[in-house]
């Protein structure tokens, strides 16, 4: 059985691809929304990620916990940056005061974390010396 956590990324990964496609198309139709096409640009560049981050997070070859939290910090970042500027785009008005630039930060931290948890040791315990089965 998937973990909750997996099933949520899993699940920001779809939202994240839907959204990207529906600015791509809406910044194809208003004229001047390069701000929407980049909040569109980071979603479909993103949902890849976090999908690949859920399934690598239940595979076994690398730790869930730090993969996990790296794909939530993507969709927070992601939410925070793609958010603003859609907001900018569509609205006229922010999300709220730095959401873009606090968005851009987390999406730097959650790729961190990514490159982290590819050295976070999987086992805790001490391990057997290869062929003392």
């Amino acid at each position: 059985m998937m973990p909750a956590a997996d099933r949520m990324l899993i699940a920001l990964a779809g939202l994240a691809g839907a959204l990207g496609v529906g600015l791509s198309a809406a910044a194809a139709h208003i004229a001047g929304a390069t701000s929407l096409a980049t909040a569109a640009q980071f979603l479909l560049f993103h949902a890849p990620a976090l999908l690949g981050l859920a399934l690598l997070a239940g595979s076994g070859r690398a730790h869930p916990v730090p993969v996990r939290i790296a794909g939530f910090a993507l969709a927070l970042g992601l939410a925070l940056f793609s958010g603003d500027l859609s907001m900018r785009a569509l609205l006229q008005q922010p999300l709220f005061p730095m959401a873009a630039p606090s968005g851009g930060m987390i999406l730097i931290l959650g790729w961190v974390l990514v490159a982290v948890a590819a050295f976070w040791p999987l086992h805790s315990g001490p391990r057997e010396a290869p062929g003392t089965r």
